[in-house]
């Protein structure tokens, strides 16, 4: 009989007792043979173009005011109410089971792994590989202790490879303190899925992060697909419009494959709009060759996005690996 390794919790509307799903949204499961086609009609893509070298950033010790950092792909340095969090931070070469074969890095962190600051609390939104770094996590646990916060059954995989990190897991809507009281950081919905292996697909929970601080609120959306777009208007209901919301650009062709796992840049913008946001800052793109697109592929789609809907360019910027964003909450 199957068997949940990561996590034996209660049924709920998207845990059915051995797997998470997403409710009212079509099923993210792909039959192989669709893997096969995809890995059949991308055979002859030409590789990424040579990137510029990164610009690699030495953060302050801590901020009062809010500077988001751009590491790479979906990691990023987030300074805000004194405290220092860092969001799915790897610094591997590789994210992939194995340290010789799969996506490698194609620019360097933008920041150095030894010019961190004092590290809080590390975020993780979901268990795959781009996210979820057990390598990183452990120097983490060495040069800094920090606290981890991520969704349901994440933490019997961290533990197994860094049994002394202090762990909270957190279901969907769920909250904490964190230390600078009144800062809250509640995990809620995304619509994607989770596996490290070939027979644990779903057994852990995935979402994104809504972080509530006296000086600004932010909304980190984690992998997510679209759908039916009813997840971001119920964030937006339940945690309130945020500043600022940190959202996925890349990772997102072929469609007919990705569609229900990866939002694009166009849908990026709607999260944006359907959530309120004031400002948003694009991640997962440029770093690891996931997909299809070409590199340079994701900022593009985003300018041509804005402009369809007549956003201002600056309220949604691309970020790059070493850029900061410092940004001030909205007197909305």
């Amino acid at each position: 009989m199957p068997h949940n390794r990561y996590y034996q919790g209660p049924l709920s509307d998207h845990f059915d007792g051995l797997r998470f799903f997403n409710p009212g949204q079509p099923n993210t499961d792909k039959p192989f043979s669709d893997l096969l086609r995809w890995r059949w009609e991308s055979r002859h893509l030409p590789p990424w173009r040579d990137v510029p070298p990164t610009h690699v950033a030495t953060p302050i010790a801590r901020s009062q005011h809010p500077i988001i950092t751009m590491i790479g792909h979906s990691s990023v340095l987030i300074q805000i109410a004194g405290l220092n969090l860092l969001v799915d931070p790897v610094w591997s070469e590789r994210v992939s089971p194995l340290s010789w074969l799969g996506p490698r890095r194609w620019n360097s962190p933008g920041i150095d792994f030894n010019a961190l600051p004092p590290i809080d609390y590390v975020l993780i939104t979901h268990n795959h590989y781009d996210h979820l770094d057990l390598t990183t996590l452990a120097r983490l646990q060495i040069a800094h202790a920090p606290q981890v916060v991520t969704p349901l059954g994440n933490d019997a995989i961290i533990r197994k490879r860094v049994p002394d990190l202090h762990i909270h897991t957190l279901d969907w809507w769920d909250s904490i303190q964190l230390t600078n009281e009144p800062t809250k950081i509640s995990v809620v919905p995304a619509y994607h899925w989770s596996a490290r292996g070939l027979r644990d697909r779903r057994m852990a929970l995935w979402g994104g992060f809504h972080l509530r601080t006296p000086q600004g609120s932010l909304y980190i959306a984690g992998d997510t697909a679209y759908g039916n777009g009813s997840i971001f208007h119920a964030i937006a209901q339940r945690c309130g419009a945020p500043d600022l919301a940190i959202l996925p650009i890349g990772a997102y062709a072929p469609r007919w494959f990705m569609h229900n796992q990866h939002i694009d840049a166009v849908e990026a913008v709607q999260i944006m709009c359907d959530v309120g946001a004031h400002q948003a800052l694009g991640v997962h793109w440029g770093t690891f060759r996931l997909t299809d697109e070409a590199v340079e592929e994701p900022p593009t789609l985003l300018a041509q996005a804005l402009k369809a809907k007549g956003i201002p360019a600056t309220r949604f910027i691309a970020m790059t690996p070493g850029q900061r964003n410092r940004w001030k909450a909205s007197e909305r």
